[in-house]
Parts: structure tokens; sequence; C-alpha cells
């Protein structure tokens, strides 16, 4: 007589899926990071640029290429046209640009991109106040 098996085999026990938890957790940092991202880059953390009401711009260093609000320029403190620019800056390697911080950001690449300062290194001057002047 033969026996037979009363139990069935035993079955490969099934394992736990853990990538619906990864998929979670990996969204929850995606949501956490824009949160604060957003949070960071709203306008009420913004920038406070310095101010100054008289600048004495023999301090600066030189050439000194101001840009006023109105997209006036002047060299050295001396009124002066876009097309002029050129031959005043000729022998110079170097030129520093103070830019009033009003002005769009498009009105600086627009005067960066002018043939006349593509021989020379432009930096742009910033000014900081003091802490005794009432600057942060």
């Amino acid at each position: 007589m033969a026996l037979r098996r009363v139990l069935p085999a035993p079955r490969a026990r099934a394992r736990a899926d853990v990538s619906l938890a990864i998929v979670n957790i990996v969204l929850l940092l995606i949501f956490f990071f824009l949160a604060t991202g957003g949070l960071l880059n709203s306008p009420s953390y913004g920038v406070d640029l310095s101010t100054t009401d008289e600048l004495p711009i023999e301090m600066l260093p030189k050439p000194l290429l101001i840009v006023g609000p109105g997209g006036e320029l002047s060299l050295n403190g001396e009124p002066l046209a876009i097309q002029l620019l050129g031959p005043k800056l000729i022998g110079e390697t170097r030129v520093h640009l103070l830019i009033d911080r009003a002005t769009p950001a498009t009105d600086l690449v627009a005067l960066l991109s002018q043939p006349e300062l593509a021989a020379v290194e432009v930096r742009l001057v910033t000014i900081h106040l003091r802490e005794e002047d009432g600057g942060s």
C-alpha cells in the first residue's frame, strides 16, 4: 500500500514588496525639497541691497564705467556716449562697472554684449555699507 501525502507540499513564502515603500519615501523627499526650496526663494526672504547717498568716485578703482538709472554712461565721472566707449578704453585690459541696483538685468547683459567691451575684462564694483554707517 502506497502512502499518500495528506498535507499539501509547503509553498515558498511570499516576500514583502518594498518597492512601494521606497517610492513613497522618494516622493516625500521630493515634496520636502520642493516645499523648503519654495520657502527659501519666496519674496519674503528678499535680499536687501546696499545703498549709498554720496559716493566718492575718486576712491573707486579706475577706469570706472558708471551706468545710471536711465542707462546714461560715464567713464571716471565724465559723461560718455556708448559709441565713444571703444576709443576711450584703448590700451585698457580691465574696466570696473558700477551699475544702479534698480537697473534690469537685461540692460546689464545688453551692455556687456557691446563689442566695445569684448576686448577688456569687466569687473562689477559692489559697495558695502559699514556697520557704523547703518549697513547690514
